[in-house]
């Protein structure tokens, strides 16, 4: 059986020395772990809508905070409590560095972290994947 889908955000910004960090949110119930901001498509909604609306309840942060690359466009699919659960992943970027972050309650915590510290801290092979290949993307595109 499969899940519902599921779409989201890789968020980044561009600090000084071109240094990338990557926002992570951390759950506030179960595991408590740590991914970009993601959720559930609603009946109807594109995975981009999906994405859009999960980042703006999860973080905060609407399209004019955002800067998209349409060009990056991941799936990721991986086991979650014995169902197939696939997600949608785009990316953009924070217009403003110092961009605010309003957490909503189903997070406890959020953090910016370099590649190798979100991929430690995501400690999940199909999200660490997909933060490579947007990594390796800014690197050679942006």
């Amino acid at each position: 059986m499969t899940k519902r889908p599921s779409a989201g955000f890789i968020v980044f910004r561009r600090l000084e020395k071109n240094l990338i960090e990557y926002l992570l949110l951390q759950a506030s119930t179960g595991k408590q772990h740590w991914t970009p901001p993601k959720g559930r498509l609603e009946a109807g909604e594109s995975p981009l809508q999906a994405a859009e609306r999960e980042t703006k309840e999860e973080a905060g942060l609407d399209k004019n905070d955002l800067e998209y690359y349409k060009q990056f466009q991941e799936t990721i699919a991986y086991d979650s409590e014995g169902q197939l659960k696939n997600v949608f992943y785009y990316l953009a970027s924070v217009r403003n560095v110092g961009q605010s972050i309003q957490l909503s309650d189903e997070h406890q915590n959020l953090c910016w972290s370099t590649l190798e510290d979100a991929c430690r801290l995501a400690n999940h092979s199909a999200t660490e994947n997909v933060l490579r290949k947007a990594d390796e993307f800014i690197q050679k595109n942006l």
